[in-house]
């Protein structure tokens, strides 16, 4: 699917008012059947740890986990989330974080990372090898989380508009992991997804 599809569905949702750091509690409650407690435990986050985020969106997980590190990266496709991130950020003055706007598969990172995660966004990358091969951003024994949907569908359908996806699998995932030289570490269960994870060696 064509980036500009993607970012265009993002920001229109900005435009909408749509910012999930915000979704009143129920909903919150809702998407962590996808990246809850099992999810961010998964991540064995502290606070000397360097952290990057791939999707970070608006910020609805890098809330939850930036004050649990020693430094916070993120990246995302679209600008306009991007820049809500950085407020929602910034609303703790303790956090330290540095964002970009761009693919993660292009972006030329100068550092390297004690954990890289992600949660919903594989979704739309239809190359996931190539982005599971750029895990190699990470430290030594540094670890790489990955949330997916179970629903195997390949259009995401928001009622005024589709967007197609590319779904994941956790044995397509585990391969892809293995060709990139990771060692698997785990795989985990929510109502909604899985949550695979792996280290680097």
């Amino acid at each position: 699917m064509p980036k500009t599809d993607v970012i265009d569905h993002y920001e229109r949702l900005i435009d909408e008012g749509n910012d999930p750091v915000e979704d009143p509690e129920p909903l919150r409650a809702y998407m962590d059947k996808w990246d809850g407690k099992t999810f961010l435990d998964a991540l064995d986050l502290s606070k000397d740890k360097t952290v990057l985020e791939i999707g970070v969106g608006t910020g609805r997980l890098a809330v939850r986990t930036a004050p649990l590190c020693r430094i916070f990266h993120g990246i995302d496709l679209s600008s306009k989330t991007i820049l809500r991130a950085m407020v929602n950020l910034m609303d703790d003055p303790e956090v330290k974080f540095s964002l970009f706007v761009g693919d993660f598969l292009e972006h030329e990172f100068t550092g390297s990372y004690d954990v890289i995660y992600s949660s919903l966004t594989f979704m739309h990358i239809e190359d996931k090898q190539r982005a599971i091969d750029k895990a190699a951003l990470l430290n030594r024994n540094g670890r790489f989380v990955l949330s997916i949907d179970k629903n195997p569908s390949d259009i995401l359908d928001f009622g005024t508009r589709k967007l197609r996806i590319y779904p994941d699998t956790p044995e397509y995932i585990r391969a892809c992991i293995d060709r990139a030289g990771l060692a698997f570490a785990g795989q985990y269960e929510t109502e909604f997804a899985y949550i695979i994870t792996a280290v680097k060696k």
